[in-house]
């Protein structure tokens, strides 16, 4: 299903060269069940819609989230890694196999081992904020598919809100001391962890319960 939220997505997405590069870049690499988003897309679009314009020299990393359930080692994420930037230097790429998520979450991040991830849906839809649980990739003929497990309307809608799925309260407070997104962008509603549901959701209006909607799966969006 097509909406007026995704269709602006996609149009921001089309209209910046050096996203479609690292888009086309990923679909040219022929990774397993390859995704770009989490803060990459937050900070195109917040940058545009709610902040003083985006800027590919602040990016801290580009996440590319795969799924591929043959090789669960962490060099195989090296290896991705260093073909996308071997094919594209110059950006700061991060691939990760999510359908090994679980072999080294809790090492790196504290608590029980998660369960394994099902598929790339499920896996996007676990991101640390509602915000950057949205991916995209170019499918034929440039059209960006859209893979939004918890909807894409504080996504657009310029809301900073957590995401229970994994993430605790306590890391959720630290990213959102370290991200700072009312400073960096100062459109964007924040609500802090653990507090209740934002009143502004933005022009998109539908908040996060239509979320399981949204992805169906592959959604594909030809501007």
């Amino acid at each position: 299903m097509r909406t007026d939220a995704m269709a602006q997505l996609s149009a921001l997405i089309t209209g910046n060269d050096w996203f479609m590069r690292v888009l086309r870049c990923v679909r040219a690499e022929r990774v397993p069940d390859a995704w770009t988003g989490a803060g990459a897309l937050r900070d195109l679009v917040w940058g545009k819609l709610y902040g003083p314009g985006f800027s590919p020299a602040d990016m801290r990393d580009v996440d590319v989230a795969f799924f591929d359930p043959n090789d669960l080692s962490r060099a195989y994420d090296d290896l991705v890694t260093g073909r996308l930037g071997a094919r594209c230097p110059g950006v700061p790429w991060q691939a990760r196999n999510q359908a090994a998520v679980h072999t080294w979450y809790a090492d790196k991040f504290g608590g029980d081992p998660p369960a394994p991830l099902i598929s790339i849906e499920d896996a996007i839809g676990t991101c640390p904020e509602t915000a950057t649980a949205v991916a995209v990739r170019l499918g034929a003929g440039d059209a960006i598919e859209i893979c939004a497990p918890l909807g894409v309307a504080d996504l657009m809608g310029g809301v900073w809100r957590r995401n229970p799925r994994r993430v605790s309260l306590e890391e959720s407070r630290a990213r959102l001391a370290r991200h700072r997104p009312g400073q960096r962008w100062p459109g964007v509603a924040v609500v802090g962890p653990g507090s209740r549901p934002a009143v502004r959701i933005g022009a998109v209006g539908a908040g996060i319960r239509h979320a399981k909607r949204i992805c169906n799966r592959r959604l594909r969006i030809a501007i």
